[in-house]
């Protein structure tokens, strides 16, 4: 009996684990970005998921207009394209740049010279 009883409560237990590691944040990571989408107003400036960067100049529904250059291009997108709102870049935050410094670097491997040719 005792052992029946410590199996199923293995089995609560990584479920419950198995919820806070995967599920739970990739509800919240959902939850944010459909606010980011939903907050989507005139003027600001975003980034697709095709990496293209423009105005925002109109939204509807479940769509947004930007104004991708000095040209006046416009380009119609659905709202799930957007990937975020200002232009992102491939720099790594400020903390991580720090923590980065801080790290010893490896020392480099000598290499061993080539043999000298013999006269």
């Amino acid at each position: 009996m005792s052992q029946g009883m410590s199996s199923i409560i293995m089995i609560v237990a990584l479920f419950a684990i198995m919820y806070f590691m995967m599920i739970r944040p990739e509800n919240k990571r959902k939850k944010k970005a459909q606010e980011m989408r939903d907050g989507l107003k005139k003027g600001d400036t975003i980034t697709t998921i095709g990496g293209i960067i423009g105005k925002v100049v109109s939204v509807n529904g479940d769509t947004f207009v930007i104004e991708t250059s000095e040209d006046r291009v416009r380009m119609e997108f659905a709202k799930w394209a957007l990937s975020s709102v200002g232009v992102q870049t491939t720099e790594q935050p400020e903390a991580e740049k720090k923590s980065k410094k801080d790290e010893v670097p490896e020392e480099p491997v000598d290499e061993i010279p080539a043999e000298t040719e013999k006269k």
